[in-house]
């Protein structure tokens, strides 16, 4: 069965760009517009993995990154940033809300799929 992978980005460009990538690997994707649709995907439904833009409208990531975690059903779940801010002070607040990796954008699709499978056992 494959694995699911939840994307949150208010870029649809960019979306569909990991969609392919990851959908090309084997993986199930499910798509949200922004953080606060993301969370209205964590229905109960197993998700393996989220990547998430930090700076979205409605709910940034280290908002969604929060609020995961704060849901037994998803509190162990890896969350992967995908964003284009690539300070140190950023990415601490993203660890510290509980992110398991910070990618910088623009990114390579494999580079993207290597951490992916880093994350999700199989």
């Amino acid at each position: 069965m494959a694995k699911t992978i939840l994307i949150v980005d208010d870029s649809a460009s960019l979306r569909q760009v990991v969609s392919i990538a990851l959908r090309g690997a084997g993986y199930e994707v499910i798509e949200a517009c922004d953080g606060k649709d993301g969370m209205t995907k964590l229905d109960g439904q197993k998700i393996h993995l989220i990547i998430s833009d930090v700076n979205m409208p409605n709910m940034d990531g280290f908002t969604v990154v929060k609020n995961v975690k704060l849901q037994a059903s998803y509190k162990f779940t890896p969350i992967i940033m995908l964003t284009t801010e690539a300070g140190e002070d950023k990415k601490a607040s993203g660890q510290a809300a509980g992110a398991k990796a910070w990618m910088v954008k623009p990114f390579q699709p494999s580079q993207m799929l290597a951490a992916v499978s880093k994350l999700i056992m199989p």
